[in-house]
């Protein structure tokens, strides 16, 4: 198991400077976006290091998001300053792009597909520890904070991938839930489905001890290893909390108990998925948001189309827990059971079914969400490119229950009607 120290509770912000200080660190790279760049979160963070008399120079050019040519811009401009430590302030896109700086700056000599993960890229390991990274974050979805993950899209490919080994997590991650009440109510959303998918992917994913291959030396063992025991605690708790104070977070900014618990279950899932994996909804999520139609969500202030990320892994969950639902039966009835459904008199041959109807009628009731792929301006003509943009996810389709993950037809031909199912729901 590993998971980034954690600090969690408001305010704790203010502390950042004597954490940098404390690491030995004199000078920073303080990595945000434009948006993040004016908030409070940001405010408290240059104080702090100013306080301690840390030098810092600030890259806000992080997007939202982010394609391989914004992570390399990011690369190129850190690589000069040799920062003795990396600071993240924002969400997901500024915390994997902080993570994707620090480990080229470390390898300065490493050429970019190097650790990229296979089959896009060459999926080497990371060899030595990199400088200290501490993740402050600004949204309550990704769990970056904890993860040694870092996701974008690779432009050339049309495909989403990222880098993944426990030597990308962050040393500390600050969980000020202060720093999420700026969230506009369509960031919460959407934010949130991606703990919601954490959690019940991670939950469902095919248990650690039939994961294979054995790794030949345990510098190979993935960080996604399958269900297991500790993750299991984590992956749970995070799905019950996001059924409760979701909602509530969207419809009520100023509910700040929903808020702080949210932030908190993003934490939450990102032990539990960071160790266990993710395995569908994330996998064909990639080609989703990266073959985009045209689609921009409501309520995301940017100038060009989006599809967020976790309303790309939300539009498939109902037709992916539908079909993994028989691999264990058990499991999804415990999460439908999350969503208030009693479970009591329900056959095991129903649990996907069920588990669907659940999560088809919590996103609904969320509201703002497209009720399937179609809603997203795909049409059946974009199935066979989504299909081929999945493929690719072997580190986490390898999780999947209940599907053939041979690259062959058949795995072709069971994503195709899953991608068919997801059309509308």
């Amino acid at each position: 198991m590993a998971a980034s120290s954690i600090r969690f509770g408001p305010g704790c912000t203010k502390e950042v400077g004597m954490d940098v200080k404390n690491l030995g660190a004199k000078k920073v790279i303080v990595v945000t976006d434009e948006t993040v760049r004016k908030l409070d979160a940001m405010k408290q963070t240059i104080e702090g290091l100013e306080r301690e008399g840390v030098q810092y120079e600030i890259y806000s050019k992080v997007r939202v998001e982010p394609k391989d040519y914004s992570i390399r811009e990011a690369i190129d401009f850190a690589k000069p300053h040799n920062p003795e430590a990396f600071l993240a302030v924002g969400g997901g896109s500024v915390i994997d792009t902080a993570k994707l700086m620090n480990l080229y700056t470390s390898f300065p000599e490493a050429d970019f597909l190097d650790f990229v993960n296979a089959p896009l890229g060459k999926g080497k390991p990371i060899t030595s520890k990199l400088k200290p990274l501490i993740a402050i974050p600004t949204t309550a979805g990704t769990g970056s904070e904890t993860t040694g993950t870092a996701i974008f899209d690779l432009v050339e490919k049309k495909a989403k991938t990222g880098i993944a080994h426990r030597n990308l997590k962050p040393t500390l991650g600050i969980c000020d839930p202060i720093n999420t009440r700026t969230m506009p109510s369509a960031v919460h959303a959407s934010s949130g489905l991606d703990v919601l998918c954490h959690a019940l992917e991670s939950w469902t994913a095919i248990p650690y001890y039939e994961r294979t291959p054995r790794p030949t030396n345990p510098i190979n063992r993935p960080a996604y290893q399958g269900a297991n025991p500790i993750s299991d605690i984590f992956s749970l708790q995070a799905l019950r909390s996001t059924v409760k104070y979701l909602p509530r977070a969207v419809k009520d900014p100023d509910d700040w108990e929903a808020q702080s618990n949210m932030l908190l279950a993003a934490t939450l899932a990102g032990v539990g998925f960071g160790n266990a994996g993710v395995h569908l909804c994330h996998g064909m999520s990639y080609p989703i948001s990266s073959q985009n139609p045209g689609y921009q969500h409501h309520g995301y202030d940017v100038t060009f189309p989006i599809i967020p990320h976790g309303v790309s892994v939300a539009v498939t969950a109902p037709a992916v827990f539908k079909f993994t639902g028989h691999s264990n039966p058990e499991r999804h009835l415990q999460a439908a059971e999350a969503f208030g459904i009693d479970i009591s008199n329900v056959k095991a041959a129903s649990a996907g079914e069920v588990l669907s109807e659940a999560l088809a009628e919590f996103l609904t009731k969320l509201g703002d969400q497209p009720r399937g792929l179609k809603h997203l301006g795909f049409k059946n003509e974009h199935i066979e490119g989504l299909v081929e943009g999945t493929i690719p996810q072997a580190r986490v389709l390898m999780l999947a229950p209940s599907l053939d993950t041979n690259g062959g037809e058949e795995e072709r031909e069971q994503l195709r009607t899953l991608f068919e199912n997801a059309m509308e729901y």
